[in-house]
């Protein structure tokens, strides 16, 4: 069911387009060609950790935005998610704790199709590639748990509170700027930084960059501990989606 749910999801994003599922790649292509002559050309850009510029200082903030966008998509749905299937909810023997997992499913497979394209992209700007990147499953692993928990706390918040669809908007426009997919932590000030640290994307973002573009391999230890506070909030947000939607048949 789930497998069939995201298939769907992610075939009806592009229903009635001309070029269809090609546009998984040609989107993420076309955006790295903007970002390169913006970012690289005209301002410039230049990464300080690495020293990256131009293409590569593109590439660089692109192997950051592909995390944003993973829980970008994930999080700015979340609150319409249960409204949005309201067919299904009123079926008395549909699992409702399934409907997060093809949102998840579908993030996945644009994030995955970001990889590819920075992959090819990588290897035909600068000739290089690196074998560490064979950890970023696990990288990313932690990350899916805690997206998914935290979708089931607002998919079913957002049942009850209309406006928190408003209100994502603005959260992931935060956890953008106060993250470090468009700056190293080394650039910014140090009485600043531990709020860019608090933001759950920059650790991920920092060792998906390490083993996509630098060849170094994950933080074990930063990486444990931060997969035991994912699964935590997973767990916590199954629990309260579960609790919650005893009240859905009484506000739909």
């Amino acid at each position: 069911m789930v497998r069939e749910m995201t298939k769907r999801e992610i075939l009806g994003r592009y229903r009635g387009s001309g070029f269809g599922l090609w546009w998984s790649l040609l989107s993420p292509f076309m955006m790295l060609l903007v970002y390169t002559f913006a970012f690289g050309t005209v301002m410039g850009g230049r990464w300080q950790e690495s020293g990256a510029e131009g293409a590569s200082f593109s590439i660089v903030l692109f192997s950051g935005l592909i995390v944003h966008g993973f829980f970008a998509e994930c999080f700015g749905r979340a609150p319409m998610l249960v409204l949005g299937n309201l067919n299904l909810v009123k079926k008395v023997v549909f699992p409702l704790g399934i409907l997060p997992w093809p949102l998840i499913g579908s993030a996945l497979f644009h994030a995955l199709m970001n990889i590819f394209v920075f992959v090819l992209l990588r290897w035909f700007l600068d000739r290089d590639f690196d074998w560490t990147i064979i950890f970023l499953p696990v990288v990313w692993m932690p990350l899916v748990f805690l997206v998914l928990g935290v979708v089931w706390v607002f998919s079913s918040l957002g049942v009850y509170f209309r406006d928190l669809v408003q209100v994502t908007g603005v959260v992931v426009m935060g956890m953008l700027f106060l993250s470090s997919a468009i700056v190293p932590l080394s650039a910014i000030p140090e009485g600043y930084r531990w709020i860019y640290k608090m933001n759950p994307l920059t650790f991920i973002i920092d060792q998906s960059r390490d083993v996509m573009m630098f060849g170094v391999a994950p933080d074990w230890l930063g990486l444990g501990a931060y997969s035991v506070v994912s699964i935590f909030v997973f767990y916590i947000g199954y629990a309260w989606f579960s609790f919650s939607r005893r009240g859905f048949s009484d506000v739909l």
